[in-house]
């Protein structure tokens, strides 16, 4: 039976030519009883980017073409660079402005690489559309003096104005913040047509900032009146016909462990000490399969949504709260449904046992990470009290943990440190507060052993060969890899190892090595960046930052859609139902829902990342003139990004604020460097900076070092003009009152 790698493989040695279907049924011999599930692997094959379609309907091999699908990124400017989705060598491909062939920001294109530059550089044009990035955008509706609407895109990087027709505008108002259904695309000869499909309001008014944001991303908010239906339909407990044929782990002392302000909760912990002196580790996750049929109104809009979004102020569900925070949590002193996996574990961290069950639990306590750390580190006593039955249980989690932890370590897992931060919001919306957040050994002894679960999981769908998603992450490129060694040359440092031979452990013990020396922060930073980003995938390519040969995600289906996919796979292939017919249907699937949920999982990651920043640019608007501490955290050739010790704000020193000297950039030590002075601002350097500009509309913090001003204004006064005022007042930040710190959400 033919599959899709099956067909990759025939067309690359069979076919030397981009050939039609008709063509492709001759030459690969389909069978006329497969030809129709030949026509749905070809269809799969082009969604995933594995074939690409061209002129008269043909099917090629992308890489025989130097042609790749990906996302384009467009920048102010007028030009732009696709995102490839499946990573090259060289890094995401260069569009000039004129090769952008009506393409906008956000649109899925295949784009053909025409040169490779001197340091792998790639350049392109963009050759088709696949879709559009969304249909619709957010702007400022405005009025011509001839009296015409349009849309003033938000984003900055929409290189197109909407025109609104007359009666489309729905009521709104010159300045206000709209929603735009776009109903005609721009082309070379027209212009973009669009009506106003929501009005958002004043850009200052609270809440409006969350509104663009996930109207921006096109992130549906409410769910549909069907799946709402469907979900108040499965009632909100767990019924006897639900518990029939289950493993009742009810009588286990079980207890949940999140942040103070979680209202969905995914997994329990259960674990007990064997008689041998090994670990009987129970991980249960929240059994969303069991409620959510393929298919249905439910599942529709959870892949369409793919994770929920996280805001300071407010939460986007990937369910409707009835499942989310009411059926599917797993709430205390409750009936509950799980996949369990339990796992023996011994004194080295090894599981040697393993077993899976569908089971029902009843949660003994809903405990927070605030109070386990209480209880584990801190002893107090009032704690240790009042969880009394509960707290051998909690010192037996936490030995376990350094046991899992140390052999995770030992394998090379790479382990960044770096600061995470929270906005703080007040009653009224603004920001309150930019504080740390702090991993404390109860965020970290959870986290070990969801690790530990999603591996045991994936080991076992592995050595099934079961159809599943996997969570991969790649080996880094070869070319960012020896740019990280030459910088890292420049402090002393190295791999230690040929760079075709590089294992996850040669990064960690780097990490280790600098561990609290002034070089750690640059060094970490660009490690960061000189890695893949993780992905889903429909084959076990390993996780190279976990030093796992199995990942995948297993322990949150509640808010992610591929958890819910690898529940599905587990049970089929524990019940023995991955028939032929349904492995095929999986396997034709599978790469499209990995391509989907990767692709949503950015989505939200961008949209709670743009919606912080302005946030934080709000915080900082007040404090133009305030100097600060900061380290260096990037370094181009415009200049210098900043992120601020005190509030974890970034922002930018622009190359033209260095007035004291001409500064060249040298990419490969990631420095600028003045001509004259030869003074050099460097990756990881700490400065002092002055809030220069802050700029609402730009979303942009603009800074200036400190000691550059002063040199620049001493050299505007001159030696007899004293009396000159400077350009910025020089003001040190205001001391803002704290607040106690929230947990971390995780």
């Amino acid at each position: 039976m033919l599959s899709s790698d099956r067909i990759l493989l025939l067309m690359r040695e069979r076919v030397h030519h981009p050939a039609g279907a008709r063509e492709l049924l001759q030459v690969l011999k389909v069978p006329r009883d497969e030809r129709a599930a030949f026509t749905r692997h070809l269809k799969a094959l082009v969604a995933a980017g594995d074939l690409v379609l061209v002129g008269g309907h043909r099917f090629g091999l992308p890489e025989k073409m130097d042609l790749h699908v990906g996302r384009l990124q467009t920048h102010p400017s007028g030009y732009g660079f696709v995102v490839p989705e499946r990573p090259i060598e060289g890094g995401d491909i260069y569009i000039a402005g004129p090769h952008l062939n009506d393409a906008t920001h956000g649109d899925r294109v295949v784009a053909r690489i025409e040169r490779v530059k001197e340091g792998g550089r790639t350049e392109g044009r963009i050759i088709r559309i696949l879709e559009h990035g969304a249909r619709g955008l957010v702007g400022r509706y405005e009025r011509g003096e001839d009296g015409r609407a349009h849309i003033v895109p938000f984003d900055r990087r929409v290189l197109i104005d909407v025109v609104v027709p007359p009666g489309e505008e729905r009521g709104a108002q010159a300045g206000e913040m709209v929603a735009v259904e776009v109903t005609r695309w721009p082309t070379a000869t027209r212009g973009a047509l669009g009506r106003v499909a929501r009005v958002l309001g004043d850009i200052n008014a609270p809440g409006v900032d969350n509104e663009i944001i996930i109207s921006k991303y096109g992130i549906p908010d409410a769910h549909s009146e069907e799946a709402v239906s469907e979900a108040v339909r499965l009632g909100s407990g767990v019924s006897p016909r639900d518990i029939r044929g289950r493993s009742d782990f009810r009588r286990l002392l079980t207890v949940t462990i999140d942040g103070e302000h979680a209202r969905d909760f995914d997994d329990a912990i259960t674990i007990e000490r064997l008689a041998d002196g090994h670990y009987w580790l129970g991980v249960h996750i929240a059994d969303v399969s069991h409620y959510v049929d393929e298919g249905g109104a439910l599942d529709r809009e959870a892949y369409d949504r793919g994770t929920s979004v996280y805001f300071p102020e407010r939460a986007v569900h990937m369910f409707p709260s009835e499942l989310a925070t009411g059926l599917c949590s797993l709430n205390p002193r409750v009936d509950r449904l799980v996949q369990s996996c339990f796992m023996e574990i011994d004194p080295g961290g090894v599981v040697v046992r393993r077993e899976f069950h569908d089971g029902v639990i009843h949660s003994d306590e809903r405990m927070t990470y605030t109070a386990v750390n209480g209880i584990l580190t801190d002893r107090d006593p009032a704690l240790i009290t009042q969880y009394k039955a509960l707290v051998p249980m909690f010192e037996l989690m936490h030995e376990l943990f350094h046991v899992l932890n140390d052999a995770r370590r030992r394998r090379g897992s790479i382990d960044f440190d770096l600061n995470e931060t929270e906005v703080v919001i007040d009653e009224a919306g603004l920001v309150e507060a930019i504080i740390a957040l702090e991993r404390n050994v109860a965020h970290r002894l959870i986290e070990e052993f969801m690790l530990l679960a999603n591996e045991t999981v994936a080991t076992y769908l592995d050595a099934e060969a079961a159809p599943s998603l996997y969570r991969i992450h790649e080996a880094p490129d070869v070319l960012k890899v020896a740019k990280f060694e030459e910088f890292v040359s420049g402090f002393g440092c190295s791999l230690a190892a040929p760079l075709d031979q590089l294992k996850p452990r040669h990064f960690q013990r780097l990490l280790e090595k600098i561990h609290g020396k002034p070089e750690e922060k640059p060094i970490a930073f660009l490690m960061l960046r000189t890695m893949q980003k993780a992905r889903y995938a429909p084959e076990n390519l390993g996780h190279f930052g976990l030093a796992s040969p199995s990942y995948t995600h297993f322990t949150s289906p509640i808010r992610r859609y591929p958890d819910l996919v690898v529940h599905r796979a587990l049970r089929a292939a524990r019940k023995g139902h991955l028939t032929a017919e349904a492995r095929e249907s999986l396997t034709e699937d599978l790469p499209e829902i990995a391509r989907h949920t990767s692709e949503m999982e950015r989505r939200a990651d961008e949209a709670e990342r743009e919606l912080v920043q302005w946030k934080k640019v709000k915080f900082m608007a007040d404090k133009v003139g305030d100097e600060f501490e900061g380290y260096v955290t990037g370094v181009a050739a415009f200049g210098l990004f900043i992120e601020l010790i005190e509030h974890y704000v970034e922002g930018l020193v622009h190359v033209s604020t260095m007035a004291d000297d001409y500064y060249r950039f040298e990419a490969e030590a990631h420095v600028l460097r003045g001509e004259n002075t030869k003074k050099t601002y460097r990756l990881g350097d700490k400065v002092q900076v002055q809030v220069v500009r802050v700029s609402q509309e730009l979303r942009q913090i603009d800074l200036g070092l400190v000691e550059i001003l002063e040199r620049v204004r001493e050299g505007e006064r001159g030696p007899h003009r004293s009396a000159a005022r400077p350009r910025f007042e020089r003001r040190r930040p205001k001391q803002r009152p704290g607040r106690r710190e929230r947990q971390k959400r995780r």
